[in-house]
């Protein structure tokens, strides 16, 4: 399966009257949130114009859990990663398999759904569960956050039970078994109030604290409540893990051959702050970087409008300056709330592609510019938006999920705002050519409130 992208240059006015020329297999695995499917879209028949709009590229949707015995389909697939052959799924049900409807908290306990590739794209096993493997539980509560390693997963818990406020965990987790091998332990924050006597690591039968919180509420800020996870490399030849942690309004590192050889407590600097809450994490192809996108406080009503890129090294060690750049992203005002969700890197390391939800809209930040401190390091912003919904009415684009092709040349956005469980589905899917930057294909009916997807193609 190879594919390579058309050479000839068109000028622009004839490039957006004709279709998009990619050859090759190429499709994108889209979540449906809300919608307990994975949506699995023919990215060719997304680029042809009479597509547009439309949701004629979707060639299967495959259900993350059996249905419930009476019937109704459950799980809310948050997070959706490849293994190394991209013959497996490895999805993150954020909730596990709860039925939407009735599941309004939050602190669900979380699960993985191992899903075989090849099957969800089949058309004729369209909106069943063919494509699940196996199941297993995620190790702890709202599981977001995952990584796979070459025998094991990394999944990150940013919730209790039945609450959103009071995780320290990152279960290991085995992929051939599901068992859980081991968990990292984080230590409790220090906001300024009065938190828990949690003991980390924790010893049974010491009880867990229950901190019924919903955010906003002034109380967060013990629990780091880890989001999103990444792995970057040091110049001392080691790997280490990094979370952005939502309590605590800051990214953690941790060592991360200690945390496989089983010791619980493994972070080794202290953490750096960021403007707000974080979410989405990625580490740069290098591993030299690590960018992070400061999505929303749980302390009060207030959402970030930056990303932050850190230093390996210096974070690995606690130097000074180990948030190298913070770069404003989504807006011009510096008051102004753009809710940067997630983000992906182009392939080169150069660039910086950044979802904000609030706002609408996807920045291209320059990674050069960012360190330099120069001015314009945000040197695109994109606006999403979708056609109208078969009520006619237009809603906001609210993009989430983001990934960037091998090659570089184009950019997919997954959003859309969240409605009632049973509605039809409502979520899209954008295709951004990075080289016009602009919006070249819209996919529509993607899920409910999407989040996660990835891009399935083979490596030159």
């Amino acid at each position: 399966m190879k594919r390579t992208v058309s050479l000839i240059a068109f000028p622009l006015l004839l490039l957006a009257a004709a279709d998009i020329a990619l050859a090759g297999d190429l499709f994108i695995l889209a979540t449906g949130r809300r919608d307990p499917r994975i949506y699995a879209i023919d990215f060719n028949a997304a680029l042809k114009r009479q597509n547009n709009n439309t949701s004629n590229a979707i060639v299967s949707r495959s259900r993350v859990h059996p249905d419930r015995l009476d019937g109704t389909p459950v799980g809310d697939p948050a997070n959706i990663v490849l293994s190394e052959d991209r013959r497996t799924a490895y999805v993150i049900n954020h909730h596990g398999p709860v039925n939407n409807a009735e599941f309004l908290q939050h602190g669900g306990r979380g699960s993985v759904s191992v899903m075989d590739v090849r099957k969800m794209l089949r058309p004729e096993f369209d909106d069943t569960d063919r494509a699940v493997e196996r199941n297993y539980d995620s190790g702890y509560f709202g599981a977001v956050g995952l990584l796979v390693l070459p025998e094991l997963l990394l999944v990150s818990h940013s919730e209790n039970w039945l609450t959103e406020d009071g995780s320290n965990r990152i279960s290991i987790i085995e992929r051939r078994t599901g068992g859980r091998r081991g968990q990292i332990e984080m230590a409790l924050g220090q906001p300024g109030h009065a938190c828990p006597a949690f003991p980390v690591p924790f010893v049974s039968p010491t009880p867990p604290p229950v901190v019924p919180f919903e955010a906003p509420d002034q109380q967060f800020g013990c629990w780091p409540n880890p989001e999103f996870l990444a792995l970057g490399h040091g110049s001392d030849g080691k790997a280490y893990l990094f979370s952005g942690n939502a309590g605590t309004n800051d990214v953690s590192v941790m060592d991360l051959r200690q945390a496989l050889m089983g010791v619980p407590v493994v972070e080794v600097a202290p953490r750096i702050p960021v403007q707000t809450g974080p979410f989405g994490i990625k580490a740069s192809p290098n591993g030299k970087f690590i960018a992070v996108t400061a999505r929303e406080s749980a302390q009060a009503d207030f959402e970030g409008n930056s990303i932050s890129i850190i230093d390996v090294d210096r974070a690995r060690t606690g130097a000074r300056g180990a948030e190298a750049a913070r770069v404003r992203v989504g807006t011009d005002d510096p008051d102004g709330q753009a809710r940067p969700f997630t983000l992906a890197w182009t392939p080169d390391g150069r660039q910086i592609i950044v979802a904000n939800y609030r706002t609408n809209n996807v920045s291209i930040v320059d990674l050069r510019k960012a360190l330099a401190h120069e001015p314009g390091a945000e040197v695109a912003r994109i606006a999403v938006t979708r056609p109208a919904d078969a009520d006619g009415q237009i809603r906001p684009g609210r993009p989430k999920g983001t990934a960037v092709t091998l090659d570089g040349r184009y950019a997919v956005v997954s959003g859309g705002p969240r409605l009632a469980p049973d509605a039809p589905p409502s979520g899209t899917v954008w295709v951004i050519d990075l080289h016009q930057r602009a919006v070249v294909a819209t996919v529509t009916g993607v899920g409910n409130d999407p989040y996660g997807l990835t891009i399935l193609e083979e490596e030159d």
